[in-house]
């Protein structure tokens, strides 16, 4: 009853299946293994924001550029504020609210953008605490410009004026008259009674959307092991149906007279066709 699987369709068929499931299992695998990846370096970028805090805070121009070396390092900058700007749709302990982002104005002739703190609600310059005057230092934690449409950072335009979505000195640099960081800062203490804005682990190190699509094609990569399983049982079935119901009698043999009957059916259909092309002209 098993002899069809020496068929040549049987060993095409099995000779996939013992491919295809090892690569599954490799694929998924290898999928896991990367969404494994980013859980540890996001607890480790995590791990070094605590430590990093400690550290002995360092002149802005030895961090730059911001790397995911620099990022989260504490950093020093004086110079005077200037710019006040309002980050809306920004969440603090699951409470909604806005950064207030004051420019720096520094001895190089840039400014560098500082979040003071945080407000909860929506966005009200009246209620913002105006910034020092005079010349100040500043302290905190080194971030790299945010861009637009990732990590929870607003892509959305038409903000009021004193407003921007973005962090970034693309965006701030179209709202001042003077050249801005690619880089901007978090104070460790929230000014004027704020809330301080904690540091964010850098890019790619996070429990990004790309960690989880990792975990999804994990998941894809086993359920395709289980679905060639199932698909090689149902046509081992089918087969062994088949096979059974021909043991029985039950499928019905070819009969060669109605084979042969059929066949001169097509031959006299084509005959007229032949004698019609050899009655026709030669050329035409």
């Amino acid at each position: 009853m098993y002899r069809f699987l020496l068929t040549p369709r049987w060993w095409g068929i099995n000779v996939f299946v013992l491919l295809a499931i090892p690569f599954c299992v490799f694929m998924g695998s290898w999928q896991l293994g990367r969404f494994e990846d980013r859980v540890d370096n996001h607890r480790e970028a995590e791990e070094r924001i605590t430590s990093d805090k400690r550290e002995a805070a360092r002149p802005l121009d030895r961090l730059l550029p911001v790397t995911k070396a620099t990022s989260g390092k504490q950093t020093t900058a004086t110079g005077r504020y200037d710019k006040q700007l309002l980050v809306p749709d920004r969440t603090l302990d699951g409470e909604r609210g806005h950064y207030v982002l004051t420019l720096l104005r520094t001895d190089t002739g840039k400014a560098l953008p500082v979040v003071r703190g945080w407000l909860p609600g929506d966005p009200d310059p009246a209620k913002v605490p105006a910034a020092p005057a005079g010349e100040v230092t500043v302290t905190g934690a080194l971030q790299a410009s945010e861009t637009p449409g990732s990590n929870g950072v607003s892509a959305r335009g038409g903000l009021p004026d004193g407003q921007t979505a973005a962090i970034s000195a693309a965006s701030l640099v179209n709202l001042v008259p003077y050249d801005v960081y690619d880089a901007w800062v978090t104070l460790n203490r929230g000014d004027s009674g704020m809330k301080a804005v904690p540091a964010s682990a850098p890019g790619g190190t996070g429990l990004d959307l790309k960690a989880f699509q990792n975990l999804g094609y994990t998941a894809e990569w086993f359920a395709f092991v289980g679905f060639v399983i199932f698909m090689w049982f149902r046509l081992l079935r089918r087969e062994l149906e088949f096979a059974r119901d021909a043991e029985l009698g039950l499928v019905p043999d070819e009969d060669p007279e109605r084979e042969r009957a059929q066949k001169q059916e097509r031959d006299q259909e084509r005959e007229p066709a032949s004698a019609a092309e050899r009655s026709s002209p030669s050329g035409v």
